[in-house]
């Protein structure tokens, strides 16, 4: 996915480079409730690895072609171990990526949860479960792909737009801080 350029935020006293924390700061009502259900979604108990849910949160906004969120997820996601390329790989075909066998039914399911949320049958949920995932795993994919819908909504309404370095440093902050600690530096 491209990272575009910063432009100006749609706020107009938000800096020229805004990000997600300027938005977290200046919103502290309902930020602080949304980063504390990412530390629970996101670093919790689950299934999955935190790379793997950085990994469903990186390609939901990539298919949203949210560049924000997915070069931060992306980036972050390589901080826990995904392999660089993989996400890239995973947005042209899913089929040939490489990534674990187990992982694609459950990209597969976000993605059309993403592209076309009406159309989701029983047999899209069987082949997740067929591929060894309980339904814990199916309710937190499902929910970081419903959160990452939101974000990628909440960045693009907002006007913000992601560069290498958003990517770089927001990735680096998210490994280090968490998103518990992230909620913590900002203040909220």
């Amino acid at each position: 996915m491209k990272h575009l350029e910063n432009t100006m935020p749609f706020i107009p006293d938000f800096p020229e480079n805004a990000t997600l924390g300027d938005v977290f700061t200046e919103f502290p009502t309902t930020s602080k409730p949304l980063l504390d259900f990412h530390e629970v979604l996101l670093r919790g108990p689950s299934p999955f690895t935190i790379a793997e849910r950085e990994l469903i949160a990186a390609y939901v906004s990539g298919l949203n072609a949210c560049s924000y969120c997915h070069g931060i997820h992306t980036k972050t996601a390589e901080a826990f171990g995904l392999a660089e390329g993989v996400l890239e790989a995973l947005l042209e075909d899913i089929s040939q990526a490489p990534i674990d066998e187990k992982m694609k039914p459950v990209l597969r399911y976000v993605g059309k949860l993403t592209r076309e949320p009406a159309k989701m049958v029983q047999a899209d949920a069987d082949t997740v479960f067929d591929a060894g995932w309980d339904k814990q795993a199916l309710h937190d994919a499902v929910a970081v792909c419903a959160l990452f819908n939101f974000m990628n909504r909440l960045v693009e309404g907002m006007g913000l737009k992601g560069t290498p370095r958003t990517a770089i440093e927001g990735a680096q902050r998210l490994k280090g801080l968490g998103y518990a600690g992230l909620s913590k530096a900002l203040g909220l």
